[in-house]
C-alpha cells in the first residue's frame, strides 16, 4: 500500500497529477481542493495518498491534508459513493464545510455538488452526521503557488467535465465566472463555489 509521496510536480491537468519520484512517474488523482494548494510544476511536493485496487483498474489518489484524505475515505463508506463523487465532494467544498453541511443536515446544499441526488444527499446526513465531526482539515503538506496554463478558460471546462458536469454546463459555469486574468484554478475555484449558491 502506498500512503505517501514525495516528489517533483511533473504535470498537473485536474483532476490529474504526475508526481516524479527518483525518475518514476506516479500518476495521481486529485480534488480541486488539493490542486488549489499545489505548488509550480518542477517544485517538490508531499502528497499523502489513497491505493484503491480493483478486479480490472489500480488507482492511486492525493490529498494535500490529512482531512482530506480522511474525508474521502469515510463517504465511500456511504452505500452508492464511490471515488468519483468522493472528488466531487472534495472538489465542491472544503472539508470543514462539508462537515458543516452534513452536521446542518443541509440536504439542499449538498444535492448541489454534481452527481449527488435528494436520497443519497439524505443517506451522507444519516451515516456521517455523528462522524463528521471528528474529520479535522489537517495540516497541508504542498507549497503554495500555481501555474499557468494555455487557455486556462478550456482547462478549467475540461476539469469541470471530469468532475462529473455534463459539457454545455460546464462551458456555462466556466463562462460566467471567468474574468481577464484569471488562471484554471481560479475559474473551477469561482464555478465551483457559483454552483454550491445556485
Amino acid at each position: 500500500m502506498i500512503g505517501r509521496i514525495r516528489g517533483i510536480l511533473a504535470s498537473k491537468q485536474p483532476p490529474w497529477l504526475l508526481v516524479d519520484v527518483n525518475g518514476v512517474g506516479y500518476e495521481l488523482e486529485a480534488p480541486m481542493s488539493t490542486i488549489y494548494n499545489l505548488p509550480e510544476l518542477g517544485r517538490e511536493v508531499t502528497l499523502l495518498t489513497h491505493y484503491a485496487a480493483k478486479e480490472d483498474s489500480v488507482s492511486l489518489y492525493g490529498f494535500i491534508s490529512q482531512g482530506e484524505r480522511e474525508l474521502f475515505r469515510s463517504v465511500q463508506k456511504v452505500s452508492g459513493i464511490g471515488a468519483k463523487i468522493a472528488l466531487a465532494i472534495l472538489s465542491g467544498v472544503s472539508v470543514d464545510e462539508f462537515s458543516r453541511l452534513v452536521q446542518a443536515g443541509d440536504i439542499t446544499a449538498i444535492t448541489r455538488i454534481p452527481g449527488i441526488g435528494k436520497k443519497t444527499a439524505e443517506r451522507i446526513v444519516v451515516e456521517l452526521r455523528d462522524r463528521v465531526s471528528d474529520i479535522g482539515a489537517g495540516v497541508a503538506l504542498g507549497l503554495a503557488g500555481s501555474s499557468a496554463g494555455s487557455d486556462p478558460k478550456s482547462e478549467a471546462v475540461a476539469a469541470l467535465q471530469q468532475l462529473g458536469y455534463k459539457p454545455a454546463e460546464a462551458s456555462r459555469m466556466a463562462q460566467k465566472v471567468a474574468d481577464d486574468g484569471d488562471d484554471a484554478e481560479t475559474i473551477i475555484r469561482k464555478a465551483l463555489k457559483s454552483a454550491l449558491k445556485t
